[in-house]
């Protein structure tokens, strides 16, 4: 799986993590300071199925899988349209296997780039407790989807290490890859985690 893929712009930003990695700070900061930028939430996606709605680690494990399918479709038909309208689509959301990033990227029409931020398990933990109770995820697994995330996408895509970065600075670090190091189809475009 390439990294990116360059195309006309504007561009589609991918930003993927753990709970805890930094993924809505970082993607609400990243939206806000580019000129035309809009921010996908895959969680406010998912959210937007209320009856029936079974959570991505929730029974039955089919449905289950099912609707985080429905929920990466809807996101990449989200983020072409707004690619589409002149915007940079920034997305944010947790990606497990090649295959779920194929689903966002295959039906754009722009260059993309994926970012992995990739903090230690301890920060991710220690960031999901510290938050409302409304946004902790409930989640245990940290060890496994670490595990996981670094199988699929090491080589792939921009990964850092966020733990001891300050948001903007993290922000600073893609918006110069961004710029500078986007790669044709089937290049690296790899900033191994710290």
């Amino acid at each position: 799986m390439a990294p990116s893929r360059r195309g006309a712009d504007p561009r589609c930003v991918i930003v993927t993590g753990m709970p805890g990695a930094g993924k809505s700070t970082v993607t609400k900061l990243l939206a806000g300071e580019l000129p035309r930028a809009a921010r996908i939430s895959g969680d406010v996606v998912a959210d937007m199925v209320l009856g029936g709605r079974v959570w991505a680690l929730g029974e039955p494990v089919d449905e289950a899988a099912a609707q985080v399918a429905l929920t990466h479709r809807n996101v990449a038909a989200l983020a072409q349209n707004t690619t589409a309208a002149g915007f940079t689509a920034v997305i944010d959301i947790v990606l497990e296997t090649p295959a779920e990033l194929a689903i966002l990227t295959d039906s754009l029409k722009c260059d993309w780039l994926l970012v992995v931020l990739a903090p230690t398990i301890d920060v991710c933990r220690s960031r999901n407790a510290g938050r409302d109770e409304a946004e902790r995820w409930t989640f245990a697994n940290y060890g496994g989807l670490a595990a996981q995330m670094r199988r699929s996408f090491e080589g792939s895509g921009y990964w850092i290490d966020t733990s001891d970065l300050k948001p903007q600075d993290v922000v600073e670090e893609i918006r110069c890859q961004m710029n500078q190091n986007l790669q044709p189809t089937g290049g690296e475009s790899t900033r191994p985690s710290r």
